[in-house]
């Protein structure tokens, strides 16, 4: 059931359930077509609709969608993705799923072990930015390192034991998350597009299916973006946190990828000195004290 739930409720491909998922998604207006008789029994275009704008047949198109097909040509992909008005993030996703159907199940490999061991530079790099919050996440999004503002500013994650400390399953199942992030729903669909965009290429891997199955036992949020197949994260802007010690205050952020570091991001939070926000950071750099 839960591998079921992972990969998608009808059978078929991670290729065919995220161009299902995204035709779901376009409406005939968004492509210029007219909305046809009768009502639609799922959102979104038809299969004939989307083989019609792809220019391919309706019997090669179902075939994709369902699995059957598992090798359609650069060009075929190309123009799904015009057809279904994908982003960036999405035609690269869309690509790579093709590439994983048309190797085959047997050709999979998980990297699950690798990229759980921060490099001592990584770790030096962290306190040498403080006081600028910063941490180092794995790709399933396990807190591997941090500095005190990293820590701190994820209010009540240092209660949970080490092993426990993953950013998602925070944002989803820590009481204090909720309230943490002005715009959470916002945090919690990045959070699921990462996780998604690995569980196409990589559904069975170790270090991804047992987080994904927790989520989607506990969290009614979660099943629900994890069932919409967004693959868009966020790599930098800005987040407004309502924090239960520091009050409430904006920081800007990127997301980097260290070479050489297997699927490692180093998250880094910054304010310029003399700021409001920047007197924030030096107070979470230190012992945690208390607003009066």
């Amino acid at each position: 059931m839960a591998r079921e739930q992972r990969s998608g409720k009808n059978g078929g491909s991670e290729l065919g359930h995220f161009l299902r998922a995204r035709r779901a998604r376009v409406t005939p207006a968004d492509v210029d077509l007219p909305e046809g008789a009768g009502l639609r029994r799922t959102p979104g275009l038809r299969r004939e609709e989307l083989a019609t704008l792809a220019g391919v047949s309706i019997d090669y198109y179902t075939r994709l969608e369902r699995g059957r097909e598992t090798n359609p040509s650069p060009s075929v992909v190309d123009a799904l993705a015009s057809a279904l008005l994908l982003e960036e993030a999405e035609l690269l996703h869309l690509r790579e799923l093709a590439a994983c159907a048309a190797r085959g199940r047997g050709a999979e490999q998980s990297a699950a072990v690798l990229g759980q061991t921060v490099d001592a530079g990584l770790q030096l790099l962290l306190e040498g930015m403080r006081p600028y919050p910063a941490h180092i996440v794995s790709r399933t999004m396990d807190l591997l390192a941090t500095n005190p503002g990293g820590l701190r500013l994820l209010a009540g994650l240092e209660d949970w034991p080490e092993g426990r400390r993953n950013i998602v399953r925070y944002v989803f199942l820590h009481p204090t998350a909720r309230v943490l992030f002005e715009d959470w729903e916002n945090q919690i669909r990045g959070c699921v597009a990462r996780l998604r965009a690995l569980s196409g290429v990589e559904p069975d891997a170790p270090d991804l299916t047992g987080l994904v199955d927790e989520l989607l036992a506990k969290s009614p949020d979660f099943v629900r973006l994890w069932e919409r197949y967004d693959v868009k994260g966020h790599h930098h802007g800005t987040k407004t946190f309502h924090h239960p010690e520091a009050g409430t205050f904006a920081f800007s952020y990127h997301s980097l990828q260290p070479e050489g570091c297997f699927g490692q991001r180093l998250v880094a939070y910054h304010a310029a000195p003399g700021t409001p926000e920047y007197d924030v950071m030096l107070r979470l750099d230190k012992e945690p004290v208390l607003t009066t």
